[in-house]
């Protein structure tokens, strides 16, 4: 019964986070702006779109064309027994035939091609907008929705501009054509037609509407499906860890189950709606059946023109049901389109400031140059501007400084570091860096002066050249060797399978937690910044390789100011200001030796570090 209970709280949960997450608009029809838009991608072939556009209204015409040669040849020639009659119209219908056939090949391949430019657009402007988007918004964003977008959302948009443009347009131009041949032949008969005009706005009311909301659904659920398999996936040892591989599985099926329930909901009302436009196109049919054989017992319609009729007719039926059936296929990707732009005109909680300027490089002709200058005036800042996690935090590093952060976790200290780098802005007051104020400095500049090590050591598919040369890409092979000389650890290169060319595999998998916090160091000492921030950076390396280190780590930190979150003695007795924070606030500051004097607060801490590195 426990463990039923549990399975019952976890999907409660798993339905919460689904509906907090399906805050969206809801159940849009067919939208000509969207598809206004989508058009626009296709700017880069827009003279094959314009040979689209002729190549479908003449595809169009053919086919009623077609149909009106063969009822000409049955009519005509064939009745009266007319050989030369019959040979002129077959060669012209075989004419026509090859002609279409051959416009056929151009505007698959023409849609074919749109498609693909319209697709190859949206994915570089999903992912340019997201690059662009500021940490809060991958904090609300789940990685699964974003891979969602632009895999089934994206394809759903092909599949809506190769196939149901392109082919609806085709169906609805030939209904159009088949009406204007009707009409010319007997005006009084197509007002048969006509009636069913009126069915079929009934028809179509009843079902778009319900379409829409399955469909919608459909692809929400979806997107639901692929967040849990990318989240799942990331943490699979966390869940091997704690032996939830069963308990995932069953989530993962209730996700499952609820995505097949929209998709056969939508299914059996496709399958609805298909019968009943067939029965309708049949219905009408038997009525130009009855009413056409009533007027050729009158007199009033030669049996030739009701022959003729219907085999136009029949053009002019036929394509209900295509359209019908691709109507499903056009709300899937109106509802991807939707989403689509949904994440690409969501705006940033913030940008860069319009008079946003560079910051001044010195490194720039001078070589190797001192650090910047750092200060932070009455800062406070919370990632929900309602809750605070920063208070009045105010403290200065000089150019070339050591500033250690130390405090129990969640005291703070990344949130300095994250303010500092511009990921996020303060609240409340004001970071200056030589002397201006954070928010009038370009972040991509900033960025570029400082170097960064993470305790999450993230590695790039690829070799360990090309990560340690990110934040210098034309660094020469002699130049990285020459970083990992200076920090010691050349050896370590040099021991990998193919040396700095080794793979590195998957976020770095192919090396081992040590290896890739070297790189990590490696990459941010080619870089040559002016700032240093080391976030618990050496948390992931054993004693003895971080006394190799320590030498070339003051090598790094030399001329620059840097700021390290630190747990280790090693990386705090060094600092030139510690500040010590609990709960938002600073509430020691000095040298390591002053505070260790004062007794307080940092004495217990250090106390504290002192036990954790004599157990290592």
């Amino acid at each position: 019964m426990s463990a039923d209970k549990n399975r019952k709280r976890s999907l409660i949960l798993v339905h919460r986070v689904r509906d907090e997450d399906d805050d969206e608009e809801q159940f849009k029809p067919l939208d000509w702006g969207l598809i206004r838009r989508l058009l626009g991608y296709a700017r880069p072939v827009r003279r094959k779109l314009a040979a689209m556009v002729v190549l479908t209204i003449v595809r169009s015409m053919q086919l009623p064309a077609l149909v009106w040669i063969t009822a000409f040849v049955i009519k005509g020639p064939v009745a009266h027994g007319d050989l030369h009659g019959i040979v002129l119209g077959t060669a012209g219908f075989a004419a026509l035939a090859i002609v279409t056939d051959a416009m056929f090949h151009f505007r698959q391949r023409y849609a074919l091609e749109i498609g693909e430019t319209v697709v190859n657009g949206l994915r570089a402007e999903i992912f340019e907008k997201t690059q662009r988007q500021p940490m809060s918004f991958f904090h609300r964003m789940k990685l699964g929705r974003i891979l969602s977008r632009v895999t089934s959302d994206v394809e759903a948009v092909r599949v809506g501009i190769q196939d149901v443009g392109f082919v609806s347009a085709i169906q609805f131009g030939q209904m159009v054509f088949a009406a204007v041949v009707l009409v010319y032949y007997d005006w009084k008969m197509f007002l048969v037609v006509i009636c069913m005009a009126p069915v079929l706005w009934v028809v179509n009311r009843r079902f778009r509407m319900r379409l829409s909301q399955l469909t919608r659904a459909s692809q929400e659920s979806f997107s639901r499906v692929t967040a849990t398999l990318a989240e799942s996936v990331g943490g699979i040892r966390v869940t091997q860890g704690f032996v939830r591989q069963d308990t995932n599985a069953g989530l993962f099926r209730s996700l499952l189950s609820d995505h097949s329930k929209y998709n056969i909901a939508l299914a059996r009302t496709s399958a609805v709606l298909a019968p009943i436009l067939e029965l309708n196109s049949q219905f009408f049919v038997a009525m130009l059946l009855i009413v056409g054989g009533w007027r050729s017992f009158h007199g009033s319609m030669e049996a030739d023109d009701l022959i003729m009729f219907f085999f136009l007719a029949n053009i002019f039926f036929s394509p209900i049901t295509i359209i019908g059936n691709q109507y499903n296929q056009g709300l899937l990707a109106m509802a991807g389109a939707e989403r689509i732009f949904r994440l690409v005109d969501t705006p940033p909680d913030w940008e860069d400031a319009a008079d946003a300027t560079e910051l001044a490089d010195p490194r720039k002709g001078r070589g190797p140059a001192a650090g910047a200058r750092v200060e932070f005036r009455g800062v406070s800042f919370g990632y929900d501007p309602s809750r605070l996690v920063l208070h009045d935090i105010s403290f200065e590093a000089e150019p070339g400084q050591t500033v250690a952060l130390v405090g129990h976790t969640g005291s703070g200290k990344s949130s300095i570091i994250n303010l500092l780098s511009k990921f996020y802005l303060p609240t409340r007051g004001e970071i200056l860096v030589d002397g201006r104020g954070i928010r009038s400095i370009s972040g991509q500049s900033l960025h570029r002066q400082m170097g960064m090590v993470h305790q999450q050591n993230f590695l790039f598919s690829g070799s360990v050249l090309e990560n340690i040369r990110l934040g210098k890409p034309g660094a020469t092979p002699d130049e990285v060797k020459e970083a990992a000389r200076r920090l010691g650890c050349l050896d370590v290169l040099e021991d990998l399978q193919d040396g700095i060319d080794t793979l590195v595999g998957e976020r770095g998998a192919g090396l081992s937690v040590g290896q890739r916090q070297l790189v990590c160091f490696m990459r941010a000492l080619l870089a040559d910044p002016r700032i240093v921030i080391l976030d618990e950076a050496t948390s992931s390396i054993d004693a003895l390789t971080e006394s190799r280190l320590q030498h070339a780590l003051s090598m790094l930190l030399r001329e620059r100011t840097s700021f390290v979150v630190a747990h280790r003695l090693s990386t705090i007795r060094g600092a030139d200001l510690v500040l010590v924070l609990d709960q938002g606030r600073i509430i020691e500051r000095g040298t390591h030796s002053a505070l260790l004097a004062r007794g307080g607060h940092y004495a217990s801490l250090y106390r504290q570090f002192v036990q954790v590195d004599d157990r290592r």
